[in-house]
C-alpha cells in the first residue's frame, strides 16, 4: 500500500474564490451551454466503456431507500401502501396491490445525483444561469432533466480507505489531490476524459458498522484541491459514498466547497452517498477498478436532482 500523504490545508475565503474563479475560466463551452460536464461523454467512449464488459455481471451502487428515521436521516422517504385497501386483496378475480413513496431528494442517507441547478454561488448557476431561474414552480434551466438519456460510460473507483490500509476515513477526514493520485498508482487505473469518477471514503462501511450519526455536521469527503484534477482529466461525474464534502469545512465562509467548484464552477453531474460495498470484492479479485456504468435518474423536467441507482456492468 501506499503511505499516506501529508494532510491537505485549510482555506480562507480569498484562496476558495480564487480556485472557483480559475476553474469557471476552464470551462470550454460558451455561455449558453447547459450540459455541462456531460459533453465530456462521446459516442466512441460509450462504445469502448463497453468492452470494459467481460462477466456480464451487474452490480448495484446505490443504497436501499429507507423510509426508519436515523440520525442522519430525521426525515425519511414515505411509504404509503394505498391498495389492497386494509390489506385485503378481493376474493376473486384481479387485483393491484399499490403505493406511493415521497422523498427528501438531498438528505444525508439515500443515493441521489444533484442536477447542475442544485448549487447557487453569488447568486448564480452554473455558467452564469441566475438563481432566479429556480422558483417554487422547479427549475426552469439546468434541470436533472438535461441527463434524461442517461449518464454511460467508463467508471473508475478509487478506493482511499484500501490506500490507507484503514476500514474507513473517520468524519472531518478529506481525500487529498495527492491521495487520488496515490490511489490511481497503486491500483494501476487511470482517470481518464469522459470517465465517471468514483472516490470511496468507507462512509456507509463506518453506518453499517457503529451506526448511523448526524452526517449534516461530521462526515468525511474530498479536499478542494481535488477538483483542479478532476476538470484536468475532464470526468464527466463524481460520485462517492459519503457526500464528497467534508464536514466541519475545512473552507472559510463555504460549507460545501466542492459543491460549488463541482458542480456550480464545472457544470459536473454529483452524486452523493451510493455504496461501494458490493463492487469492491469484484474489483479486488480481478485487479480491475474500472468498468461500465449506468447512470438513470428519473425524468423531473423541473427538480434539482432525483434518486439513483448506478449500476456497474463487469
Amino acid at each position: 500500500m501506499e503511505a499516506r500523504t501529508e494532510r491537505s490545508t485549510a482555506l480562507d475565503e480569498d484562496q476558495f474564490r480564487q480556485l472557483y474563479e480559475s476553474l469557471r475560466r476552464r470551462l470550454p463551452w460558451d455561455p449558453s451551454d447547459r450540459r455541462g460536464a456531460l459533453n465530456h461523454i462521446w459516442p466512441a467512449q460509450v462504445l469502448a466503456a463497453a468492452r470494459e464488459v467481460e462477466l456480464g455481471l451487474t452490480v448495484s451502487l446505490g443504497a436501499p431507500i429507507e423510509n426508519d428515521p436515523a440520525a442522519d436521516n430525521p426525515e425519511p422517504a414515505g411509504h404509503e401502501m394505498t391498495r389492497p385497501a386494509d390489506g385485503h386483496a378481493r376474493e376473486s378475480g384481479l387485483d393491484f396491490a399499490m403505493d406511493r413513496i415521497s422523498m427528501n431528494i438531498h438528505g444525508n442517507a439515500d443515493s441521489h445525483l444533484d442536477a447542475l441547478c442544485h448549487v447557487i454561488y453569488d447568486d448564480h448557476l452554473y455558467n452564469g444561469v441566475p438563481a432566479e431561474t429556480v422558483t417554487s414552480r422547479g427549475a426552469a434551466a439546468l434541470s436533472v432533466d438535461a441527463a434524461k438519456n442517461g449518464v454511460v460510460g467508463r467508471a473508475v473507483l478509487l478506493d482511499i480507505p484500501r490506500l490507507r490500509g484503514e476500514s474507513w476515513l473517520e468524519p472531518g477526514d478529506h481525500v487529498s489531490a495527492d491521495e487520488l493520485l496515490a490511489a490511481e498508482k497503486e491500483q494501476r487505473v487511470r482517470l481518464g476524459h469522459g470517465d465517471i469518477a468514483l472516490v470511496h471514503v468507507g462512509h456507509r462501511r463506518r453506518r453499517k458498522r457503529l451506526g448511523p450519526w448526524d452526517a449534516s455536521q461530521a462526515r468525511a469527503g474530498l479536499h478542494p484541491d481535488t477538483v483542479p484534477l478532476l476538470a484536468d482529466r475532464g470526468v464527466s461525474a463524481l460520485g462517492s459514498d459519503g457526500n464528497n464534502d467534508t464536514a466541519p469545512s475545512i473552507t472559510a465562509g463555504v460549507d460545501f466547497p466542492v459543491h460549488v467548484l463541482v458542480v456550480n464552477a464545472l457544470g459536473i453531474q454529483l452524486m452523493d452517498y451510493l455504496q461501494f460495498d458490493e463492487i469492491i470484492p469484484h474489483c479486488e479479485r480481478s485487479g480491475r477498478w474500472s468498468f461500465l456504468c449506468v447512470i438513470a435518474p428519473l425524468r423531473l423536467q423541473d427538480a434539482t436532482g432525483s434518486p439513483v441507482n448506478p449500476i456497474a456492468i463487469l
